[in-house]
């Protein structure tokens, strides 16, 4: 792994950088790293969840249509006595 060391970094942007990484209970290092990651990867970070990431693989092709199988009657819970 790198190391990078960044020098004249404003007051106000390590305490913007400080109080964004404390809102998503990261370390600052670990904020800078996310942040970095994003930022050269083109825009295109990790869908945010799985409905996002199914719908950017399926919309390019219009979508698709699944068939529901039928619902039957519940089980009965099983007996642990």
């Amino acid at each position: 792994m790198a190391n990078i060391t960044i020098r004249n970094l404003d007051d106000d942007v390590k305490t913007r950088l400080r109080v964004r990484a404390a809102e998503h209970h990261r370390s600052m290092e670990e904020e800078v790293r996310i942040i970095l990651r994003h930022a050269v990867s083109g825009g295109r970070g990790r869908p945010r969840d799985l409905a996002q990431f199914t719908h950017e693989c399926f919309a390019p092709i219009g979508g698709v249509e699944l068939e529901l199988p039928p619902r039957g009657p519940m089980r009965e819970p099983p007996d642990f006595s």
